[in-house]
């Protein structure tokens, strides 16, 4: 710290919140903030934990977890059906990449984890939200600017802007203070973040972009030298513009995706190693494995190639910017996102068919695409000449969109 003493927190008992409702995962930071916020609020804490495909591992145990450590409530909710279909094929649908290499993974989960927070407290009576971001990172303005849109009457405690813990250090010596059981050891040396979209991996060593990722970082995804040395192939249905079948036979949202990390995984698919720009404005460098996320966003890109004309792909290319823009900004709740998802859905509306991917450790290609709404005429694209298309009208169209460069060249006395 500065040296300087750390100002109180407001003591009149008027407006301390009676009931908060705390976004807790569980892991290190959460479960001290339980604490911490019955010591310094004297309120009650209700954790509010959604499963968004996380795995096993994390949920296990939560609730018992929860009260131990002070909550009066415990909810967990399933929320993998809602968050594939209406978040994650949104995603897909509008073809948004962050700055050419980050599917979003993180950005677009937490819009549903603070509704689902909102909706909880709404429900249980309680006069705050709370969660357990960070004041360096995204994710705090993701959660709040969710609440301000669903819930703007409801108070906001964010501990890490207030409390006095500094560091992972910090952190377990106050659980150790506190009897807060704790799987966390001071030698955890990643940031993770995960769902059934991705995980992503900060910190350690991955802090200094000039360091390689080390090989214990990934998880979802094999190496390239472990991976098969016989190329796999997989075959991805869409209707509508979202996935509906793999290899074939058509499966619900969450096993389809399932499905496809697991393929993708074996075959070292959708790892990125990027230095992206924080929201609030300082770059980071994350490693980031979105292994069925990658299957499907290429499989898209490849189906819209045949089933959307010129100017709406390149149109629908520039928008794409945009939402991706503002989904890792937390943007989801405003009319701007529903506006454009309006458009998306509009533009989706013939991209059905059947894309195959051959996958070789790492790399991925096309090797088949098909749809019964192809705008590709074979007649036409052929090399022998059909009826369809006469070169010799190519001389008038030159000729007119050359016609500026022809008058300026008389203009700057070219020959």
């Amino acid at each position: 710290g500065s040296g300087m003493p750390e100002p109180e927190l407001q003591s009149e008992s008027m407006d301390k919140p009676k009931k908060v409702a705390l976004a807790y995962s569980g892991g290190l930071d959460t479960s001290v903030i339980i604490p911490w916020l019955k010591e310094n609020y004297g309120c009650e804490v209700v954790a509010v934990c959604g499963n968004i495909g996380q795995g096993d591992e994390e949920l296990a145990g939560l609730d018992q977890k929860a009260r131990k450590t002070g909550a009066s409530e415990v909810y967990i909710e399933d929320l993998r059906h809602e968050f594939v279909t209406e978040y994650l094929w949104r995603l897909v649908r509008s073809g948004a990449v962050y700055e050419h290499k980050y599917l979003l993974g993180t950005s677009i989960a937490r819009p549903l984890l603070a509704k689902k927070q909102v909706e909880v407290a709404v429900r249980t009576g309680c006069d705050a939200l709370a969660h357990g971001c960070t004041g360096k990172g995204n994710d705090q303005v993701r959660f709040e600017l969710t609440y301000k849109a669903l819930a703007p009457g409801l108070r906001v405690i964010a501990p890490w802007r207030e409390w006095h813990i500094r560091s992972r250090e910090d952190a377990l010596a106050y659980a150790a203070a506190h009897h807060v059981p704790v799987a966390a050891t001071a030698t955890k040396i990643y940031s993770r973040d995960r769902n059934i979209w991705h995980i992503s991996h900060e910190g350690g060593p991955l802090e200094d972009p000039a360091n390689p990722a080390p090989a214990d970082v990934w998880m979802l995804t094999r190496s390239p030298q472990d991976a098969p040395d016989k190329p796999g192939e997989v075959t991805l249905g869409f209707e509508r513009g979202v996935p509906v079948s793999v290899n074939g036979q058509h499966m619900f949202p969450v096993q389809l995706l399932e499905t496809l990390n697991r393929l993708g995984g074996e075959h070292s698919i959708g790892r990125t190693d990027l230095v992206e720009n924080r929201f609030v404005g300082m770059k980071s460098r994350g490693c980031y494995e979105t292994p069925g996320g990658t299957l499907i966003t290429t499989a898209h890109r490849e189906l819209e190639a045949l089933t959307l004309d010129r100017n709406l792909l390149h149109y629908k290319q520039r928008l794409a910017l945009d939402y991706a823009e503002l989904v890792y900004y937390g943007f989801w709740f405003t009319p701007l996102r529903e506006a454009l998802d309006a458009f998306f859905e509009k533009t989706s509306e013939a991209t059905a068919g059947e894309v195959t991917l051959r996958m070789y450790k790492g790399t991925l290609e096309p090797i088949c695409r098909r749809s019964p709404n192809s705008l590709y005429s074979l007649d036409i694209a052929s090399f022998t000449m059909g009826a369809g298309y006469d070169q010799k009208d190519a001389e008038g169209f030159i000729n007119l969109i050359g016609l500026p460069m022809r008058v300026r060249a008389a203009v700057t006395g070219k020959p």
